[in-house]
């Protein structure tokens, strides 16, 4: 297999085809061979696609490579726009499973386990979360922004997708990953321009990136920040 040298890491990747995808993606799995996939390309655009992930492969795998702990305890962290916020634990054993709530800048987990609750527990918990807050506040800023862009969306929903964060439907219905609601509140807002300007255009090409200039003047940062999660639009 192909490898990238990155400072004093080895980025060893395998690649595999995905006609399904108009975009590459990165996975990186604990004790797994990183994974590209998408459209066919020769192993000299592989090699470019893995060098722009590369500082983000890097931390990946520091991340996932950890000695992992099997339980969140009060102290931990969980992402939530844009930063990530301090975990309290606390026992609740009249609950049949974990609730987790946020207030004043911390997480508050009530957990039938006690002082702590199992990963797989607070990792369904969490995404539970997102789904309430984005169904609270994506609809605002959807409105917003169809305002100010003149751009319609038939209405959107909240859907889980496997390697992408949000869609634009044919019949222009957006669809938006509950954990969008990890991104900051301007990586958001450009993700809802993303998927409003395909309302105009389906594809990925010049015009549709004239439209998100027009919107968005400084969306490569903010989409660099989008594909850095290792998920694409």
């Amino acid at each position: 297999m192909p490898v990238f040298q990155y400072g004093t890491t080895e980025i060893e990747w395998m690649f595999k085809v995905d006609k399904k995808l108009s975009h590459h993606y990165v996975t990186v799995e604990r004790g797994k061979t990183v994974l590209l996939r998408g459209p066919d390309v020769s192993e000299e655009e592989q090699l470019e696609l893995i060098r722009y992930r590369a500082r983000w492969i890097k931390q990946r795998l520091a991340e996932v490579n950890q000695p992992q702990k099997d339980e969140i305890v009060s102290g931990s962290r969980a992402p939530y726009r844009g930063r990530t916020f301090y975990c309290e634990v606390i026992p609740a054993p009249e609950l049949s499973m974990v609730e987790v709530s946020f207030n004043q800048s911390r997480f508050k987990v009530l957990s039938p386990e006690g002082h702590f609750v199992s990963r797989d527990l607070f990792k369904a918990a969490l995404e539970r979360f997102y789904k309430q807050k984005a169904q609270e506040k994506i609809g605002s800023r959807i409105r917003h922004w169809q305002r100010e862009t003149g751009l319609d969306a038939t209405t959107y929903k909240i859907k889980k997708f496997e390697a992408r964060w949000a869609n634009c439907t044919d019949n222009d219905v957006l669809e938006f990953h509950p954990r969008c609601m990890e991104f900051s509140n301007n990586v958001m807002d450009y993700i809802i321009i993303h998927e409003l300007c395909h309302t105009v255009e389906k594809s990925h090409n010049k015009v549709f990136w004239q439209l998100v200039t027009k919107h968005c003047p400084n969306w490569k940062e903010l989409h660099a920040e989008v594909e850095h999660s290792g998920m694409g639009l």
